[in-house]
């Protein structure tokens, strides 16, 4: 019979890979040592498979089509991101058993050969999984692109891999990346829910899942924390288990939070107590703000968002002439006015500062956010490339 030996969750911040001059190296490293102590957890429990929950930032799917619940069921799991690559192994009789499984069971999954995995999955191999060849089983949730699923149906997801693993003989870690407060794109990305992100540890931590998975989609959107569908997939899977907080960093625009579950041990700190509910939050319940279905006026815009993030030509193009590639893609007066902050990005200090312009023109929030950091990356190793080697230091 199969069985679940560990259980943790983790942020997945692509700042951890790029480690852009915005971010504060200390605070990187507190969540990239964190990482790796949960990276400790696989050679504790020496699990067969890890599944692997996680999100899509506008960079696997696009517009095109974007499902809810999707399996990468291929042979390799192959991701990019900051300019590193990866090619791990899928363990693909699992992968193809769970599809199945779950279609029995009433969900219709989407699943690819080999979609292109980005930060959500790359950050954790980098510096969880590292050099453990341990084959995967990447999972996606849509946790940015509403409508959303709902936090029941999360939960449900995971109960239900669950009782297909059981039905295996291997030995299973979940890893749910994702999390925790953060508004990448938007108005709000300065401003994270920090109390919101402590009280909800504090549950969790406590063992009151039900504070997480009784809340509404659109309210996460409010707090910040739509990744936590992702936690909430593993949680579905191990039921209400008391977690143990490892490691919380709050940078200036996100909160970083690592936690395990799964094996239990004893605490190496006392839980964390925050008694007031949401931390104080105060929620509007007007349904969804940061994170909303982009207009049909603007699927050009997006769409040439999503190729710049897996066109290097098409980046170093639109650095040297948007208007040729604003006529291709067919961008109106507004998208090419938006646009013109892919080549402004080149001069940034704070990447975020330039996201405004193309949201106003209709781009999704978090893809403007994506394609901005990767075509600032491009500009960047461009300027660094012409200093002198001593400035390079």
């Amino acid at each position: 019979m199969g069985e679940i030996v560990a259980a943790f969750a983790t942020a997945h911040a692509p700042q951890l890979i790029t480690r852009p001059p915005d971010e504060k190296p200390e605070q990187l490293d507190a969540s990239i040592a964190a990482m790796a102590e949960l990276g400790k957890i696989l050679d504790e429990t020496k699990p067969d498979v890890i599944i692997f929950f996680g999100s899509d930032h506008m960079e696997s799917f696009s517009l095109t089509c974007y499902p809810t619940f999707a399996i990468v069921a291929g042979s390799r799991a192959k991701a990019k991101f900051g300019g590193k690559e990866f090619d791990h192994p899928i363990h693909r009789e699992m992968a193809e058993d769970i599809l199945n499984g779950l279609v029995d069971r009433g969900f219709d999954m989407a699943y690819s050969e080999d979609a292109e995995l980005g930060h959500t999955f790359a950050t954790p191999l980098q510096y969880i999984i590292q050099q453990r060849n341990i084959p995967i089983v990447p999972i996606f949730t849509n946790v940015y692109l509403p409508p959303l699923p709902t936090p029941k149906r999360c939960a449900a997801l995971g109960a239900a891999i669950a009782d297909i693993v059981k039905g295996r003989p291997e030995k299973v870690a979940i890893l749910a990346s994702g999390g925790m407060s953060h508004y990448p794109g938007t108005w709000k990305y300065p401003t994270p829910e920090f109390d919101f992100d402590y009280w909800m540890i504090s549950e969790l931590e406590a063992g009151r899942t039900e504070s997480l998975t009784g809340m509404t989609s659109a309210q996460l959107d409010e707090a910040g924390n739509t990744e936590l569908l992702i936690w909430i997939n593993m949680l579905g899977a191990i039921g209400n288990l008391p977690g143990e907080l490892i490691q919380y960093t709050p940078t200036w625009h996100h909160g970083h939070g690592f936690m395990r579950f799964l094996p239990k041990r004893e605490r190496k700190n006392p839980p964390l107590q925050v008694k007031e509910p949401f931390g104080g939050f105060r929620f509007k319940n007007a349904g969804f703000e940061f994170y909303v279905h982009p207009p049909a006026s603007s699927y050009a815009l997006n769409r040439l968002l999503f190729d710049v993030r897996h066109d290097a030509a098409l980046r170093a193009r639109i650095i040297a002439n948007l208007d040729d590639v604003a006529a291709e893609y067919g961008l109106d007066a507004t998208g090419r006015k938006g646009a013109q902050a892919l080549v402004d990005v080149g001069g940034a200090t704070i990447v975020s500062d330039f996201a405004e312009p193309l949201v106003a023109a209709g781009a999704h929030p978090l893809q403007a956010l994506m394609s901005l950091h990767v075509i600032f990356s491009l500009s960047h190793k461009a300027k660094k490339a012409e200093q002198p080697a001593e400035a390079k230091k």
